[in-house]
Parts: C-alpha cells; structure tokens; sequence
C-alpha cells in the first residue's frame, strides 16, 4: 500500500506530534507548506542537505583548528593540567550518551529550532519557549564573541605584512559583512564553502599532529597526556569546563533537519558521525601538542606562547610558508564556525516566529534562496551593536568580548542539552514508538546525569574560564543572563497559554509538512 502522501493525502499532524496538549483547544494552522512561494511563505529549502553536508556545518561549528590553536592552548595555560587530551574522549562519551536519545527523537521531531522543538514535545510549552530565549542569548553570544576572535588573529596576522594598521574591529566587519551576504544564500551553497574551508583547515590540524609525533620532544612518543593520575588532580574542573566548550556547536545538527533530504536518519547519523570525528581529532591534537612539546613543558609553553607555541612547532618542521598558511587556516577556521553558527541563530529566529513566540514576521523566508532571511538579518544587527559598544567601552577582543561570551554560550548550551537529555526521555517513554530501552531510558538518563555534573563543574570553574579571581561580579553576571533568559522565556510561555492557547499548545509542533519525512507514520 502506497504511503499517505503519495496517494495524495498528508497523514494527520497527531501521526507525527502526538495530540494536543489540552484537549479541546483548537491547535494553530500549520505552518504554510514547501510548495508556497514567494516573500512570506515561511518555508525553508526542502531536501537540499544530506548527511555530508550536516557534517560540514557541524564539525566546522566546533572548528577544530580554532580549538587546537585557542581552546587547547588555553586548556592547558590555564589550568595547568598536563592530562588534557584524556579529557577529550570523556567528554566524547558524555555526548555520545547524548546523542542516543537525541538521535532518536529526531525521528520524530523536525523543527528548525530543534532544542525548543526537543523541549516543548518533552516538557510543555513554556519550558520550550524558555529554551528557545536561552538558544538565541547563547547561539548569539558564541557567534559574536568569534567576530572578537576573528579580529584580533586577522589584526596580529595581516597588519605586519600589509604595513597596515587596521583595528580588529575593521577585520570583524569585513567578516561579518561577507557572513551577512551568505546567510541570504542558499544553505547547500553555504555548507559547499564549509566543506573547502573545513577540509582545509583539518588537513593543516593533520599536519601538526604529524610533527608532534614524528618529531617528539625527548626523542619519544610520551603517554603522560593520557595518563589518568596527571587528569583526575586539582583544576580537572575547569580542564572539563573548556573541554565541553570546544565541543560546542556539534548539536546543531537538528537544526537543519527541515533541509535534509531526509530527516529520519540524516540528523542522528550526522550527529553520531561529528561526535567520532571531532572526539579522535582533538584528543589526538591534545596529545600530539603534549608530545611535541613535552609533557613537562607543555604548559610553560602555553603560557608563555598562547596559539603562537602551534604555529612555531608548523613553522619549524615544515617551514615559514607552510606556518602563514596555517595561520591562514585558523582564520578560515574562526570564520567557518562565525557561517555556521549564524545560521542556527537564523533558524531559531525562524523556528520561534513561524509559531509566533516572537512576531511572526521574523519566519519570512527568501522566495529564491529559501533562507531564513529575517533571523539572519537580525542576528547581523545584534552583532554590530554588541561590537561597537565592546570598540567604544575599548575592551579586549579576546580577553573580554570571546572569553565572556564563549562561556556564557558554554553555559547556555550545556543547559540546553541538559533540559533536551531530560525531554527525550520523557518524550520516547510516554509515545512508546518502537525505541528499545537503553535509546529511551538508560542513555538519556545517563546523559543528563552526567550533563548536570558538566554544568555544575563549569559554573564552579568560572574564574579559570573567565581569568578573573573567584568573586568576580562576571560569575555572577553571565550565568544570571542565562538564567534570566530562561526565566523570561518561561513567564512568556505560561503568559501565552493564558492569553493565546491556540499558540501555546502549537510551540514546538511548527515543523514542515508530514510528506518529508519519509513515511506515513512513525
């Protein structure tokens, strides 16, 4: 028997979501469908990304020459900790325990906004606008947080050999002016210059994994960054708070899902498939800076160097062209994630407006690009005012403007997922559809178990992320802007089922069409 949609009629929405929340309550129009066009049609492109394309725009989220040259160096200048790279593959089971429940709900939530979506079907509505307020504080805080990043190594690269000048402020607007135009594009165009940046970028992270170990400090290969005893010590907390923050940017893999081709299985396998290539990545570049350098040396370098201790170990053993280059690759690498998180603040401001969480004029699409093309505008506005205060206030593009908001991001992102593992569990048992025990109980349960200790340990380590002494008015200043965001987005959702049921009981149900999925039902 042919499927529903094939016949030429679409399966009921309770196929795919479940019933309404309130019985009774008359549910919200569905969004419009991919066949509309036009301004307004608040569609995205259908069918455009399949899972090597979720690849790129994940993986390159999480930029992984951007976390050997930053997150690495600093992990370890920091905290002091020589058992680093160990820390990498623990995280990765954290997030592979998460992935299982997240990967399974996939098949049966699409949404744009899929952390929001994620909630709201798990929790109810008003958890789910919260979550939808403390994505857009923390996706955006991340995205331009990296403009800071991306001006300082433009500004400390290109002004010594142009004989220029420029402020890092010039070098982030010239970046963001170019991310503005490709957010109007199609999203398969976008993830097509991911794939060329990316592929660069990790050829070059390759590279200097190679000097490591073939050119080892002491004349052999060390094992010490492996070593447990040198990981569990005093400063493990912070050594986990900025391991998990290298890592963001791998969820959002969900977020694209309207756009697969098809989104059953392209969400979960790009999911499982960006946690194997980011986890072996930088555990192994962890170890080799450890190798390359020596483990006893290790942090002295990396306090003393910061990223320029990467770039001396490419220079010496491949020489200064391939050391520029590499330096080249870092930018690229800092723009990749500045593209691919602009795109996920894009789709959130999609999500939530095509439901009318936030004005419904803030869904419209391109009539030719299909791109979300207000969230995108939007999220190029924000960016500018946050950088022209941090340029007028004189503050430190890394130091102040990446460092304070790529933990307020750390924070938001981890509560996100922790409040998703929760949904999942509580979502997958309640429809009862077919998943097996350990994809609907065990693994999520132990994911947000571990989550939570997560969180905990990085609220607790906010001093070492942040460089500042314990006490600092910023540890209390950027989580209480998270939890703020959730507090509001929570009041605005209970204020909407009061006010506007119908809106309420549609939060999170604003997915495409039931034909894309793939089946009649699940």
């Amino acid at each position: 028997m042919q499927p529903e949609y094939q016949q030429g009629l679409s399966p009921s929405r309770e196929s795919i979501y479940g019933p309404p929340r309130q019985a009774g309550r008359a549910m919200a129009p569905p969004p419009a469908s991919s066949t509309e066009s036009g301004f307004g049609a608040n569609a995205l492109g259908r069918g455009r990304l399949g899972v090597g394309s979720l690849i790129f725009f994940t993986v390159s989220a999480s930029a992984p020459m951007t976390v050997l040259a930053g997150g690495v160096t600093t992990t370890f200048a920091v905290t002091g900790v020589i058992g680093v790279p160990l820390a990498f593959p623990i995280i990765a089971v954290v997030l592979g325990l998460f992935a299982v429940g997240y990967a399974a709900m996939s098949r049966h939530v699409v949404n744009a906004g899929v952390f929001y979506a994620y909630i709201s079907q798990g929790l109810g509505g008003a958890w789910g606008t919260a979550a939808s307020f403390v994505a857009l504080v923390s996706y955006n805080a991340i995205q331009i947080g990296l403009y800071g990043l991306f001006g300082a190594v433009a500004a400390q690269f290109i002004n010594p050999k142009a004989g220029v000048s420029w402020s890092w402020v010039a070098y982030a607007f010239i970046a963001m002016a170019v991310v503005a135009v490709l957010g109007l594009l199609k999203v398969d165009l976008n993830a097509k210059l991911l794939a060329v940046l990316l592929v660069a970028e990790v050829i070059a992270v390759v590279l200097f994994d190679a000097a490591g170990f073939v050119h080892p400090a002491g004349g052999s290969v060390s094992i010490a960054g492996l070593n447990p005893h040198n990981l569990f010590i005093s400063g493990i907390g912070g050594v986990f708070a900025f391991t998990i923050a290298a890592y963001i940017g791998f969820e959002s893999a969900g977020d694209y899902a309207e756009e697969a081709k098809d989104p059953r299985r392209t969400v979960g396998r790009s999911l499982a498939a960006t946690v194997v290539i980011t986890g072996v990545l930088y555990t192994v570049s962890a170890w080799a800076l450890s190798v390359g350098v020596g483990a006893t040396q290790v942090v002295g370098a990396t306090q003393q160097q910061g990223p320029g201790v990467i770039f001396g170990l490419i220079t010496q053993h491949y020489g200064t062209t391939v050391g520029d280059i590499a330096n080249v690759l870092l930018m690229t690498s800092v723009f990749a994630a500045l593209l691919s998180f602009h795109n996920t603040v894009a789709r959130y401001v999609f999500a939530a407006g095509r439901e009318r969480v936030l004005p419904r004029f803030m869904a419209h699409t391109s009539a030719t690009t299909k791109s979300p093309f207000v969230g995108s505008l939007s999220q190029t506005i924000c960016a500018v005012v946050v950088i022209v205060v941090f340029s007028l206030k004189h503050q430190d593009p890394v130091a102040s403007l990446f460092t304070w908001f790529s933990y307020l991001a750390a924070l938001g992102v981890l509560l996100l997922m922790l409040g998703t593992a929760v949904a999942n569990g509580v979502f997958l048992n309640r429809r009862g559809s077919g998943e097996n025990v350990w994809q609907r109980t065990i693994a999520p349960t132990l994911a947000a178990i571990c989550l939570a200790g997560v969180t905990y340990v990085t609220a607790a380590n906010a001093n070492a992320l942040l460089g500042t002494e314990k006490g600092s008015n910023l540890q209390y200043i950027l989580p209480g802007i998270v939890v703020g965001a959730a507090l509001v987005g929570v009041l605005w959702g209970l204020t909407l089922r009061s006010s506007k049921p119908d809106v309420y009981d549609a939060i999170g149900r604003g997915g495409p069409s039931e034909q894309l999925l793939g089946g009649d039902t699940y």
